[in-house]
């Protein structure tokens, strides 16, 4: 490395994107290794250690501003609670394909129902008390607000729970795995709620 990893932890906060790059690179590859066997054999054809790293990788890159170094070894145990989160929660999400709750998914898919129904899901509320007009504010707050989204999370939300595709079809459009999709879904909604707020005033601040 060509600082300490304080030193980089350091400049990554504060923005610098290569000091951040240089240690995912360094670190990374451990933190991997921490993942070697945490995946059952029963999602392991769905789910790989790297599925796991790549969307860790990005919510590092979303999430640096948040982390506070605090001596050696501190970024590698940050590094290594974002993959395990970003393991269990995809278990969890594959879990819960294999028992499909209809309320989880929106039916019919498309259109500004399916925007009504994303919101329910992430408990985010309209402020037009019409049903008519809210299906239409819901439409159009959802369309701005995926915008302010990496690509990958807007594209999930986009097939998934807009389109209602199935999740192998999706991971076949995305590249991914299943497991990977699922994960990225998860990480999706929990921006996507952090940006709409809970009862939304997101025009408000974002268009």
């Amino acid at each position: 490395m060509t600082g300490s990893e304080e030193e980089l932890a350091t400049r990554a906060v504060q923005g610098d994107e290569d000091a951040l790059s240089e240690l995912l690179q360094s670190y990374g590859p451990q933190v991997r290794q921490r993942l070697a066997g945490k995946i059952s054999k029963q999602w392991q054809a769905v789910l790989a250690e790297d599925d796991v790293m790549q969307v860790t990788y990005l919510e590092a890159f979303l999430q640096i501003r948040r982390f506070r170094p605090s001596g050696s070894g501190s970024f590698l145990a940050w590094l290594t609670r974002i993959a395990e989160n970003n393991l269990r929660d995809a278990v969890k999400e594959l879990g819960r394909a294999k028992r499909p709750q209809p309320a989880r998914r929106v039916n019919p898919p498309g259109g500004d129902d399916s925007a009504v129904a994303l919101l329910d899901a992430l408990g985010v509320t309209t402020t037009t008390p019409s049903r008519q007009a809210a299906r239409g504010e819901a439409g159009r707050m959802i369309d701005a607000a995926l915008e302010h989204l990496p690509p990958d999370y807007a594209e999930v939300l986009r097939l998934y729970d807009l389109q209602a595709c199935p999740a192998v079809e999706v991971a076949a459009t995305m590249g991914r795995s299943t497991g990977a999709v699922f994960m990225l879904r998860v990480r999706a909604h929990d921006r996507l709620r952090d940006l709409l707020g809970p009862g939304s005033d997101f025009f408000t601040h974002f268009t």
